[in-house]
């Protein structure tokens, strides 16, 4: 547990300086001398970053010792950082941005792995829903923190707290955390054949295709609860503080049903999600409803994610970090398919509602495929009965 407590607070740290950008844009934008969509490329490139350079980079490093990689990985995270604070100019902080998140995937990665090796086998999911609850303290706390911090100092005092933070995460590391005995590392061409098996091409396209509505709806939360529902601006705070609350409680609760059977819960918690979107859809002009569908979908929306990491982890036993690298990444494709999607719906004709219910189908997707994986796990333990 104090290893775990560790490596969630460099977590915490680490995914802070992702989500506190949102909060700091018109601050960055107005200092810089910069429109605020040319700020707003700083969260794209960021993604970008992740979806391409955390599996590239966990490749390449896959035969290192993984705690000096965690030692440099995060040491390199809270240099970008600093670097952030002191650009002199948009290039030199857009950059930097891109750099950073080059390791923030492949660091969560490895603090996945070392975390639930450090753990009982039947604990899997748990152990990753309590390492993640690091990065749900990064949506609640973190983002709220640093963008007052922005607000009181200056975005640059921001990105500053966040590369201290990081800092103090990687001396942690080094003092309190120790390589898992007796691990072997492979090549980087043998965890990319790895990834081509199909149970684990199955776990990464559920990973994809099973949070794309639920992002969907998060990204355009905003329109929906006032546009839609009807409520005032200044009540979105409250509602999407609900929202992290939910997220946080499921997140810790889907580690725990999965890990007790996850051949039913798996499935259960997605259809759940599902039925609760194409709930929201009919009741999206109501005020009360609509917001209490925002928590309910905040709870499902995460209780599905230690389930998936823990299958993308059981699919792919000899490559562990490069598969939740990808993972990452399958993630952040799902977020920008999202955000696309959702944007041409939201600019159409018929408004924002249709979200609910296009979310609610591709959620009912991702049901299928945990069926359809579940079924593919199978194959070899009746092979091997014959």
């Amino acid at each position: 547990m104090f290893v775990l407590a560790v490596l969630m607070f460099c977590v915490f740290s680490v995914t802070t300086g992702e989500f506190v950008v949102a909060g700091i844009l018109p601050d960055v934008a107005g200092d810089l001398d910069i429109p605020v969509g040319a700020a707003g490329l700083l969260v794209t490139a960021y993604a970008i970053g992740m979806i391409i350079g955390g599996p590239v980079l966990t490749a390449i490093t896959a035969a290192l010792n993984r705690k000096r990689l965690m030692l440099a990985l995060l040491a390199f995270a809270g240099i970008g950082n600093l670097v952030s604070a002191c650009a002199p100019g948009y290039g030199w902080l857009l950059a930097a941005r891109v750099v950073t998140a080059l390791v923030t995937s492949t660091f969560f990665a490895q603090a996945v792995v070392v975390a639930v090796r450090s753990a009982p086998p039947d604990r899997t999911a748990t152990t990753v829903a309590r390492l993640a609850f690091g990065m749900n303290l990064a949506m609640i706390l973190g983002a709220p923190l640093g963008t007052a911090i922005g607000h009181q100092w200056g975005w640059r005092a921001t990105f500053a707290a966040v590369g201290l933070g990081c800092l103090l995460g990687t001396a942690l590391i080094a003092m309190l955390v120790a390589t898992p005995p007796d691990e072997q590392r492979g090549s980087a061409i043998a965890e990319l054949r790895v990834l081509l098996r199909r149970p684990v091409l199955l776990a990464l396209a559920l990973t994809a295709i099973g949070n794309v509505g639920v992002l969907m709806v998060f990204t355009y939360l905003a329109p929906l609860l006032t546009d839609l529902a009807g409520h005032p601006q200044n009540r979105l705070p409250i509602l999407m503080l609900g929202y992290g609350i939910g997220a946080t409680l499921g997140n810790l609760l889907g580690g725990t049903l999965y890990d007790r059977n996850p051949r039913l819960w798996q499935p259960a918690l997605l259809a759940l999600l599902a039925l609760t979107l194409a709930a929201a859809w009919l009741l999206a002009r109501t005020p009360l409803p609509a917001a209490a569908a925002v928590i309910l979908i905040g709870i499902l929306g995460f209780a599905i994610i230690p389930g998936m990491q823990a299958g993308v982890l059981r699919s792919a036993t000899e490559a562990p970090t490069l598969s939740m690298a990808v993972n990452a990444s399958a993630y952040q494709v799902a977020a920008a398919c999202a955000g696309l999607a959702g944007g041409l719906v939201a600019d159409s004709a018929t408004g924002p509602r249709p979200i609910y219910l296009i979310a609610a189908a591709l959620t009912a997707c991702g049901v299928l495929l945990t069926v359809l994986s579940a079924a593919t796990r199978t194959e070899p333990e009746k092979v091997a009965a014959h």
